[in-house]
């Protein structure tokens, strides 16, 4: 058990960092200060505590990234409550089916979201994010409630809101604090038991690393109801007093780089799509032209390429930040090896929703390519089930601080998950040196080749995806023969003017290099072409359960 109390940490740091910029909406910039952030917080207590909630009550949350998210995701937790935080990219089905099993006892929801809603199979109190109006009740006391808030809470603080009165709930770190509904690549959702400790052994290993200051700024652009973005842009930031901009767009290429600009963060947490794209649509046109590869060929000359391109990378990111950390997926090697070849300051780390989600990690002077970290320092034990976890793959399995109570009403996917001995079977097939470690791909996608040997798509997707006109692809197995699932570039195509009855040739020829450089069993027979993108999870994973 981690000795700091999880929630005795946001006492601390909002009485700390009272005056300091706490959370800003990058849209309409809305700013709230760590003193503003505990008052609107003091303000959902009073309502939680006159709508009957108590203590281990769920409280379920869907919207985008905002300041009034970040309100009730902290409310809820510091009162004493369960939030049950639920991604907005979800079905519409989904979501009725989690607050339906989590038992939730009401709800806040963006309005744009509630519309879409089934609202006859939503019983319970609903309020709107971001302006806390009440959407459904099924008494009027509700809504009293509510136009007197304001009332209720200058009686409770009658000399205004102070820093003594950041008081929170006595919430052990072995409570259950957040039930976090994975939608994974296998296609079944399970609600996650999150307690402070499983969040403590992040946060506070996060401190060790002294990656933030107080005062300085995190660009917060992956959703933070999924435990990535929450554990690190959110709770990590908040606990050391950062000021975190909330990038409420759309998160494309162009408003990330314009948004990295103008906010300068000092560190990046990220997903590999994003450096895909920046490698494949900035850096792969310049360094593939005739005479690049000439010049690059050049020892002495190489080496100032690589310097420009990397300075000017870094600084088209706001050119203020200490290193990327990259997790969620893994990063293709080709891309990974050209960014560590031009000394570019990255890191790939590994974890998942069961583990609140960090297991290893290397800061970007440590970092070894094809490797995804070291395992946690006194927060995580890691083992590989092979007779030989240097050389033969297995499945990696943990056990620590970071590591779920287990699944909500779900005692068989909760002992299914665990091994006999107690460790956490995480699907995924790696090697351990030392107590760094090297994933090769998930157990349940490795393709057994007709002379037994071990596939992994996912390092054959990453070569297939550095080929002309490329988007995405997907390696299964048909007639236990490979096939590639493409999607094309279509802007790419449209940008160098080609046509899309030029395709099959092109493919055809991407197949021919693709089979040149991988292993005789990994060769493909086929490329099927994709008219529409692949269905994705959260993460922007490929959702594989459907196309195998």
């Amino acid at each position: 058990m981690i000795q700091q109390n999880f929630i005795k940490i946001y006492e601390k740091s909002f009485k700390t960092h009272w005056e300091l910029s706490a959370l800003s909406n990058y849209k309409d910039g809305e700013t709230l200060s760590y003193k503003e952030l505990a008052e609107q917080i003091a303000r959902m207590h009073i309502l939680f505590n006159e709508l009957g909630i108590e203590k281990g009550d769920k409280i379920a949350l869907i919207g985008k990234n905002h300041t009034s998210w970040s309100v009730i995701f902290l409310a809820t937790i510091t009162y004493g409550a369960v939030i049950v935080p639920i991604l907005h990219e979800f079905s519409s089905e989904s979501m009725e089916h989690i607050i339906d099993h989590s038992d939730s006892k009401c709800a806040f929801i963006n309005e744009n979201i509630w519309e879409k809603l089934n609202k006859s199979s939503i019983k319970l109190p609903v309020f709107a994010i971001p302006s806390f109006n009440l959407l459904q009740s099924s008494t009027e006391k509700t809504g009293e409630i509510i136009d007197k808030l304001d009332v209720l809470f200058t009686e409770k603080y009658p000399n205004g809101f102070n820093k003594e009165d950041v008081v929170y709930a006595n919430v052990g770190n072995d409570e259950v604090i957040c039930l976090n509904y994975t939608s994974g690549t296998t296609g079944f959702s399970k609600g996650v038991m999150l307690t402070a400790n499983n969040y403590a052994g992040n946060i506070t290993y996060a401190h060790t690393l002294e990656l933030l200051f107080p005062g300085e700024r995190d660009l917060a652009f992956l959703p933070m109801a999924h435990t990535y973005g929450c554990a690190f842009d959110f709770l990590y930031a908040l606990s050391t007093g950062v000021h975190v901009t909330l990038l409420d767009v759309i998160p494309t290429p162009q408003n990330l780089i314009k948004a990295f600009q103008e906010i300068k963060p000092n560190i990046i947490i990220t997903v590999p799509l994003i450096f895909e794209k920046i490698y494949k649509k900035k850096i792969l046109p310049i360094i593939k032209k005739p005479i690049m590869k000439v010049l690059l060929s050049i020892p002495g000359l190489s080496n100032l390429i690589y310097y420009k391109i990397k300075s000017s990378l870094i600084k088209s990111l706001g050119g203020n930040f200490r290193e990327v950390i990259i997790g969620g997926a893994a990063l293709g090697k080709d891309i990974e090896a050209f960014f560590y070849k031009i000394k570019f300051p990255f890191t790939v780390g590994y974890g998942m929703t069961e583990c609140a989600p960090l297991i290893s990690y290397d800061h970007h002077y440590d970092f070894v390519p094809t490797s995804c970290g070291s395992v946690l320092k006194d927060i995580m034990e890691a083992r590989i089930d092979s007779p030989d976890p240097e050389n033969v793959s297995g499945e990696i399995q943990v056990r620590g601080e970071n590591v779920m109570k287990g699944y909500y009403k779900n005692p068989e996917a909760t002992k299914a998950a665990f091994t006999e001995d107690g460790w956490l079977k995480t699907g995924d097939l790696g090697l351990m040196k030392g107590q760094r470690l090297f994933i090769k791909g998930r157990i349940k996608t490795m393709i057994l080749g007709s002379s037994g040997q071990n596939i992994y798509p996912e390092e054959i997707e990453s070569k297939l995806n550095n080929l002309p006109y490329v988007a995405e692809s997907l390696i299964i197995e048909r007639e236990h023969k490979l096939a590639a699932l493409v999607y094309p570039d279509f802007a790419a195509m449209e940008a160098d003017g080609i046509d899309k009855d030029q395709l099959p040739e092109i493919m055809n020829d991407n197949k021919g290099i693709l089979n040149k450089q991988v292993a005789n069993y990994e060769r493909i027979s086929i490329i099927e072409i994709l008219d529409v993108e692949f269905e994705k999870t959260p993460k922007k994973s490929i959702k594989r359960f459907l196309y195998s």
